[in-house]
């Protein structure tokens, strides 16, 4: 035997069941979360490379067979440093840490914050699926044409699907805001804490 209790399923032992905009949700916040996670191994690793390529130059003054730079250190930095920004831009959209001017908002009433921020969100939906988009292509040109960089031979398509992805992740995570205003549930959830949000008329 089910009930109907707050857009949730409860079956006859009393455990809820959650509906499937609910698991949607989670499973964009549990991508976020391994977004947010691989951003900070990037920059761990981007930190190491910097580290070694300024500790190489370094001791090549006092050893003479090390070389002066280490290219591979530089090239990779930089596509460490573009997967940074991306990985962590859908976890710092959930947990409300981007910078935001709330003038206008702060003056609005809450049924019309709600409304303002579905507006909001779905333009950056729509600004967020084309750069995915326009990636996307970049990405699938430079595999079919095998390009690879100078310093490493590495295939270039490899370091643009990882900030594709990173875009990608901010997209659904827009698209989950703009859910959440409509649901009228909690925008933003510094430690995710999904599993208490109730949607209604799901």
């Amino acid at each position: 035997m089910r009930q109907e209790q707050a857009g949730e399923r409860v079956e006859s032992d009393g455990g809820p069941r959650r509906g499937p905009l609910a698991l949607a949700l989670d499973a964009i916040d549990a991508l976020t979360r391994l977004d947010g996670w691989l951003g900070a191994l990037c920059l761990a690793s981007l930190t190491a490379f910097m580290i070694a390529g300024m500790a190489t130059r370094i001791l090549s003054t006092f050893v003479p067979w090390l070389p002066p730079d280490l290219p591979i250190a530089w090239e990779y930095s930089s596509y460490l440093m573009a997967a940074t920004f991306t990985f962590g831009a859908a976890m710092t959209l959930r947990s409300g840490g981007h910078i935001r001017v709330r003038i206008l908002l702060s003056r609005l009433s809450p049924g019309a914050r709600r409304v303002v921020e579905v507006l909001v969100s779905l333009i950056a939906v729509a600004f967020c699926a084309f750069f995915t988009w326009a990636l996307l292509h970049f990405t699938l040109t430079s595999y079919a044409l095998d390009e690879r960089s100078v310093a490493s031979d590495t295939p270039v398509w490899i370091p643009q699907a990882v900030v594709t992805f990173g875009v990608l992740l901010m997209s659904l995570q827009f698209l989950a805001r703009a859910v959440r205003a409509l649901a009228n549930l909690p925008l933003e959830a510094p430690a995710f804490e999904s599993k208490d949000e109730t949607i209604r008329g799901s």
